[in-house]
């Protein structure tokens, strides 16, 4: 897991972790794909919906949604792809915990979708940050701060682990 502001990203700085010492330059451009569509467009403005930007290599989707109490979350986690969360207007809780540390239940390939069980820690993303997801990290999102649901714009770019 990765969070930080979409301001702080130079040009490769984020694509050099998965390079160096021999990584994934697929996966390396996947993800500066997916951090130049979050620079280049304005998703506090963009209607809910799914853009691919590399077939379903790399997708956008669009969210609108109010946050929720943390009891009506569920932890997930996914194999296929690496999520890059970023909360373009609103705020709310993102939890993390790695996936070794909580109950996993059944994996859904069709869906990418592996529901878990148990307790982690839940960062602050207020509009302006993105985290990415690994397939090692349990995640719950779209909680609402304090337990005071709000509106949320966000965009989840899915960014394929393998071809």
């Amino acid at each position: 897991m990765i969070i930080d502001q979409l301001s702080n990203i130079p040009s490769d700085f984020y694509a050099g972790l998965f390079t160096k010492h021999g990584g994934n330059f697929k996966l390396a451009d996947r993800l500066m794909l997916a951090f130049r569509f979050l620079q280049n467009h304005d998703p506090a403005t963009a209607q809910p919906g799914t853009t691919e930007l590399d077939g379903t290599q790399v997708y956008a989707m669009v969210q609108h949604y109010d946050s929720k109490p943390r009891a009506k979350g569920m932890w997930e986690a996914h194999r296929k792809y690496i999520d890059v969360q970023y909360v373009a207007a609103g705020e709310e809780l993102m939890g993390y915990v790695n996936l070794g540390h909580v109950k996993a239940g059944p994996y859904d390939a069709s869906k990418d979708f592996l529901l878990a069980e148990g307790d982690g820690n839940f960062p602050h993303m207020p509009a302006g940050t993105f985290i990415i997801l690994t397939p090692q990290d349990a995640h719950m999102p779209q909680i609402a701060v304090n337990d005071q649901p709000q509106p949320v714009k966000k965009v989840v770019v899915k960014v394929a682990v393998d071809d």
